[in-house]
């Protein structure tokens, strides 16, 4: 893969729901401060109670969502995830494995709080992706809690 130029970043980012209601000028902004990574098939991204201080946004690849050994979901290019951790400053609640070699664009959580206080636009978007996704983090605790019990028996 090619190296990413800041407006390969930024138009990436204008395909994502997060961010796709922005301007170019504040996409170039955002783009500016991504870092690209990329994990090799099976490398952990980071693991189940890991402090947290980024998000991911994925590139190329696809990345396994597992909690307590269970596989939770697939996530592909376009997906972002990580982000939960950084609002709640918590650890993380799960593990997130590569799952080919994969691609990704990492924020921190200072880069991440820059741009919201920038732009609260973000902000809003963040609660708009997250509370599309609420039906998938529920299902997601209910199967964790379903695989829990099974195992107690």
């Amino acid at each position: 893969m090619k190296r990413l130029t800041l407006i390969d970043k930024a138009f990436f980012l204008k395909k994502t729901p997060l961010f796709s209601s922005l301007d170019l000028d504040l996409l170039l902004t955002i783009a500016d401060k991504l870092s690209l990574i990329v994990f090799e098939e099976k490398e952990d991204i980071f693991v189940l109670n890991e402090d947290a201080n980024r998000m991911y946004f994925i590139v190329k690849g696809e990345v396994e969502i597992i909690s307590n050994n269970h596989p939770l979901c697939m996530l592909q290019s376009g997906d972002f995830f990580g982000e939960e951790s950084l609002f709640n400053n918590k650890p993380r609640s799960y593990t997130a494995k590569a799952k080919s070699k994969t691609h990704v664009m990492t924020l921190s959580r200072t880069n991440l709080y820059t741009i919201i206080s920038e732009c609260p636009s973000v902000a809003v978007g963040f609660l708009q992706v997250y509370a599309s996704n609420m039906d998938f983090r529920q299902n997601s605790q209910t199967r964790y809690l379903i695989n829990q019990n099974n195992s107690l028996t």
